[in-house]
């Protein structure tokens, strides 16, 4: 097994309020483990922040699927200034996982994510 560290970034998203973007997708025959994650406010006042684990991989002695659940929801993000989530926790990621961001207002979050990818 291979364990690749990785950042994913994307400058601002997501492309219309209202509509989660995936900032990432859990590649096939991979595991991946989110590190950290960190967001930012571009825009001139405060929006809100939502970020959504989005899975629905079932297997290993588990009985039902899982589902789209929050990570953070409407999170308060005033201007100039960054959040760090899951701060000293991890999040497991199997294939076809996806992260999906959400902001109150279109293109005004800024995310980096600090990842490994075990394959």
């Amino acid at each position: 097994m291979a364990n690749t560290f990785k950042v994913v970034s994307h400058d601002v998203m997501p492309a219309s309020s209202g509509t989660p973007e995936d900032l990432y997708t859990c590649p096939g025959s991979t595991t991946t483990i989110i590190l950290g994650m960190v967001l930012a406010n571009v825009h001139t006042s405060q929006v809100t922040v939502s970020v959504k684990l989005a899975s629905d991989t079932s297997g290993g002695g588990r009985t039902a699927t899982n589902t789209t659940t929050f990570l953070l929801k409407d999170a308060p993000l005033p201007v100039g200034s960054s959040l760090e989530i899951l701060s000293g926790n991890k999040v497991v990621l199997e294939t076809t996982d996806k992260i999906q961001i959400d902001c109150s207002v279109a293109d005004k979050a800024s995310v980096t994510m600090s990842i490994m990818e075990i394959t």
